[in-house]
């Protein structure tokens, strides 16, 4: 089977969440870098040919054309992952999952955009993107308290899934916007876990907590 090519941009949320599966599973890839900025060239026609919605990453392998973030993650594990590390197969763990994906896609859109907005002076109201992200942090805080009372170290399982990785990038890079981690203290226990796991690799504005 021939490894998959994945277009991406390096500063890009969504795409680093690929890459640190990617890593963790030790499965190579072909990496295409796309000029996401300054240079837009998501949005030109050799890319909206892979991806009509015009956003990264895209993951191509064996005829296949992937692009959401989620999607590309449960794919992944599915071809990677045959123990079901990150993507479990009992339905109630499976759910738990897919629960906690649909919340980084949704529930953190505010903060994906924020980020943009202050990186990258992508269009929205910066206060008003940058509250309803810390509600959603303030969620997967509660969330992590109420785990760590139950002796849990992760979002769901005993084990890190997809549905820490895909929450870890909104929170970790989310000071690059000016949201005080000081305020999410089980959130900065459990990012010091992520950051721990075998094969983890890194991304510019991600903190290293000592």
């Amino acid at each position: 089977m021939a490894q998959p090519t994945l277009y991406h941009y390096e500063l890009d949320e969504a795409s680093y969440r690929v890459r640190l599966l990617l890593s963790l599973l030790r499965c190579n890839v072909d990496p295409v870098a796309v000029d996401m900025f300054p240079g837009q060239e998501q949005l030109k026609p050799a890319m909206l040919a892979l991806n009509p919605q015009g956003t990264l990453p895209v993951l191509k392998h064996d005829g296949l054309v992937l692009h959401g973030t989620a999607a590309i993650l449960m794919y992944l594990a599915k071809a990677y992952d045959p123990a079901g590390r990150f993507l479990p197969e009992a339905p109630a763990e499976f759910g738990a999952v897919v629960t906690w994906l649909g919340f980084s896609e949704i529930a953190l859109a505010p903060a994906f955009q924020a980020r943009l907005n202050a990186m990258f002076a992508a269009p929205g109201d910066a206060d008003a993107l940058r509250r309803r992200a810390r509600a959603a942090f303030r969620t997967m805080d509660d969330h992590m308290t109420l785990r760590h009372f139950d002796g849990q170290d992760w979002f769901c399982g005993d084990g890190a899934t997809l549905a820490d990785l895909a929450l870890f990038p909104s929170f970790a890079l989310s000071r690059d916007y000016g949201v005080d981690h000081d305020a999410f203290p089980a959130l900065r226990r459990w990012i010091r876990r992520v950051r721990a796991l075998d094969g983890f690799i890194t991304m510019p504005g991600i903190p290293d907590y000592h």
